[in-house]
């Protein structure tokens, strides 16, 4: 299927690696001319090096800390000298884990910040481009833990339910300029965070890793853990020519694991 992609600029927030670097690869490997954006511009590089030569060549690297809007301003700007972007891919990184009643404000602050507050102004830095060439898409990674809050992740789980509704909210004000916003919700995804939690919650537990491991799987339905690729096929889509009337979702990639309607 041709998603319609060839010739749209991609704006990827978190792309070194994991899901980030999944998509940004997908959606040049599909055509789109994609700024790889990332406090880490090596690991940006290493995998583009395993890139076809075509798809390569339309991966630019960038430089951004979403913890500090001084850096969201200047990426926004030198994407805005190029012509603007017509998909923005806010993709942030976790926050450390922490229960409800341990997380203090300055982290609360400090975690909505990079994950929140900056992403929403990055968005409308941006939207004024898509809307007057009358196409843009706007697709934020969240997290299964707005639907089904995970044990230990309060700040993920708080944060990242705020963007949900900002998400919506948007949604319903830019649809008839022809710019869809939707969230995408990974579960258990087999990627770096994924390990990193696990670790946590091992030394947590006082289990070993592989312990925790298998009975994190034991909870999916599918039985195994997500590929990034099978997450940054379902971001392509969205982001795609063939999703124009998809606009205002949730769409979960978890392998069946939340439990809720």
């Amino acid at each position: 299927m041709d998603l319609g992609l060839s010739g749209k600029r991609a704006l990827v927030l978190g792309a070194s690696r994991g899901l980030g670097a999944a998509i940004a690869r997908t959606l040049a490997l599909e055509g789109a001319e994609v700024v790889a954006a990332s406090r880490n511009l090596e690991t940006i590089t290493s995998w583009m090096a395993e890139l076809p030569a075509d798809a390569k060549a339309r991966v630019t690297p960038a430089t951004v800390d979403l913890f500090d809007v001084a850096s969201v301003e200047a990426l926004a700007s030198g994407i805005a000298a190029k012509g603007g972007a017509d998909i923005l891919v806010n993709n942030s990184g976790g926050p450390p884990p922490a229960t409800a009643q341990e997380a203090p404000r300055d982290i609360w602050l400090k975690q909505f910040e990079a994950m929140a507050a900056n992403l929403i102004h990055l968005t409308q830095l941006l939207l004024p481009h898509m809307q007057e060439k009358r196409w843009g898409r706007i697709i934020t990674v969240a997290s299964s833990g707005v639907e089904q809050p995970i044990p230990r992740l309060a700040l993920s789980n708080g944060i990242r339910s705020a963007l949900i509704g900002w998400s919506k909210t948007l949604s319903s004000e830019v649809a008839a300029n022809g710019v869809t916003v939707n969230v995408v919700l990974p579960g258990r995804i087999a990627t770096e965070r994924i390990a990193e939690l696990d670790n946590a919650a091992a030394k947590q537990s006082g289990k070993s890793v592989d312990e925790v491991a298998k009975a994190s799987i034991a909870t999916i339905p599918a039985g195994r853990l997500g590929d990034p690729q099978e997450f940054a096929n379902v971001v392509a889509f969205l982001a795609s020519e063939k999703a124009s009337y998809v606009t205002g979702t949730k769409v979960r990639v978890d392998g069946g694991a939340t439990r809720s309607i």
